[in-house]
């Protein structure tokens, strides 16, 4: 399962970057920014995360998923529009094919937010920003 591979993807990176952040006990949650292309069932992802989180530094956290919707530009005629699903990848306005996909295909980890032994700083939010 493709989700499985990217919530164990998603739990290495977080807690990489806890280990270089000190004191930080719990992951509360992470926000991750999914583009509708990238090939990922939001709700399959949000299972295997549950999952594999378990005995790790993240156990409990909410995972947080932000759709991106898919955006492409014509190179002719400089006009964007919403792909959609399935993508439309010719341009309405000038019919062309000579297209860019803007975006849609992100799979980026937003923000993360953890708690750390400090109470003042409990619940940190944490821009990490990875590819998985």
């Amino acid at each position: 399962m493709h989700e499985m591979s990217v919530a164990l993807a998603v739990i290495d990176q977080v807690e990489t970057a806890a280990a270089q952040t000190p004191d930080v006990t719990a992951v509360r949650s992470v926000r991750l920014r999914v583009g509708e292309l990238a090939g990922v069932v939001p709700d399959s992802l949000a299972f295997c995360f549950e999952l594999a989180c378990a005995g790790t530094l993240l156990e409990g956290a909410e995972l947080v998923t932000e759709p991106v919707p898919g955006r492409a530009r014509c190179t002719p005629c400089a006009h964007e529009w919403a792909v959609g699903m399935p993508p439309s990848l010719t341009c309405p306005e000038c019919q062309g094919a000579d297209v860019e996909l803007i975006s849609g295909r992100e799979l980026r980890i937003a923000d993360v937010r953890w708690e750390d032994g400090d109470p003042t700083l409990a619940a940190t939010p944490v821009p990490i920003a990875e590819e998985c």
